[in-house]
């Protein structure tokens, strides 16, 4: 729990937003989910050509420094994320990111609030 909070504690606002993006993912692919292995590969598919180009881009210029675990993983992993997400809501009335359904972006919502609250009162108290 302390390793939790610790890290609560140094969350910068950037990453507060992309725990955010995963926390809508994972509802919204919960919700949607598709078990077709199709669709499955082909994001992998897509995650690995693309967060190959992500890892040159970033990599690509004389001053570039090393890329740590985590960076190296979300390069790979919003491919995998967008491809399986845009498969996966087609067709299911969804206007950008938001379900036609309030219950699914209503917890979405709710859950990244409870998560960005809980990131300033770990914060707050610290």
């Amino acid at each position: 729990m302390r390793v939790i909070a610790a890290y609560l504690r140094n969350l910068t606002l950037a990453r507060g937003i992309l725990w955010c993006y995963l926390i809508w993912y994972l509802v919204m692919a919960g919700f949607h989910f598709d078990p077709s292995p199709q669709l499955w590969l082909t994001a992998v598919g897509l995650s690995l050509v693309v967060g190959v180009a992500l890892v040159l881009s970033v990599t690509a210029a004389r001053a570039a420094q090393r890329l740590d675990r985590w960076q190296l993983l979300r390069l790979f992993l919003v491919p995998f994320c967008v491809s399986s997400f845009s498969a996966l809501v087609k067709g299911q009335g969804f206007v950008l990111i938001f379900s036609p359904k309030p219950l699914e972006t209503g917890l979405a919502l709710a859950l990244c609030a409870v998560f960005g609250a809980l990131s300033v009162l770990v914060r707050r108290h610290a």
